[in-house]
């Protein structure tokens, strides 16, 4: 015979077998009524839209401050990460920009072709750990795709003079890379409207290599439509 304290823990095992079993059939159809709740959801009436400032009262000092002291380099602000770099497509690219691709670098700071020369990440005098975590994961991924990195602090901007001093190395560099005058750390003046234009319209070297064109905005939205396991998700983001 079986005994009784046998057959009371395998009645116990059972039971918990049988209610984790039903608590998970409950949660799975929950899941997704909230999905299709959420997706029934219109874009504008669900999240009413309001203006806002592209940037902080600090960031715009900064901008004005590099935008003295480069005035022929093209500055730009809040811009997602995932629009100038490039990742391999072996894990999802999701996940990857859930994890930094949506971060924004405060200022990027690129030369005449809008190659990225320098990031500038300005930081508030005090922040949570949880935010010095963040800019320091960004500054991470930003030095490990060799892009020159630049931290300041919102309490003690640097003047025009120290932004050019820190910017003259870069520009040296990128003047080499991109056929810039090597004679000094100043860059060739601006090519004139109507020459860049007529490169604009014929085409150079550099603008038709496909590596050298940016993240198209559209993407995510793309490797979102295809099927799991399509191969082209993995030759989309080369």
């Amino acid at each position: 015979m079986i005994p009784e304290d046998s057959l009371s823990t395998f009645a116990l095992a059972a039971a918990l077998a049988l209610l984790i079993t039903y608590w998970l059939m409950r949660r799975r159809p929950q899941r997704r009524t909230r999905s299709a709740r959420a997706e029934a959801l219109d874009t504008v009436a669900g999240w009413p839209p309001e203006a806002a400032r592209v940037m902080t009262t600090p960031e715009r000092k900064a901008f004005e401050i590099v935008r003295r002291a480069l005035p022929q380099q093209v500055v730009l602000s809040q811009v997602p990460l995932s629009r100038f770099l490039r990742v391999p497509m072996r894990n999802s690219y999701g996940q990857w920009l859930s994890r930094v691709g949506s971060l924004n670098a405060d200022l990027v700071v690129c030369d005449q072709g809008s190659r990225v020369l320098a990031v500038i990440d300005v930081r508030p005098a005090r922040q949570s750990e949880r935010g010095r975590q963040r800019h320091e994961r960004m500054s991470r991924v930003l030095r490990a795709a060799q892009i020159n990195v630049l931290v300041w602090s919102e309490a003690s901007l640097p003047s025009v003079s120290e932004v050019r001093a820190q910017m003259a190395p870069l520009l040296q560099d990128g003047a080499q890379r991109v056929g810039f005058s090597a004679s000094g750390s100043r860059p060739m003046p601006l090519i004139p409207v109507a020459e860049m234009e007529e490169m604009l319209a014929h085409g150079d070297a550099q603008a038709q290599d496909p590596l050298l064109e940016p993240v198209p905005s559209t993407l995510f939205d793309d490797l979102d439509a295809l099927p799991p396991g399509d191969p082209a998700t993995a030759t989309a983001h080369r």
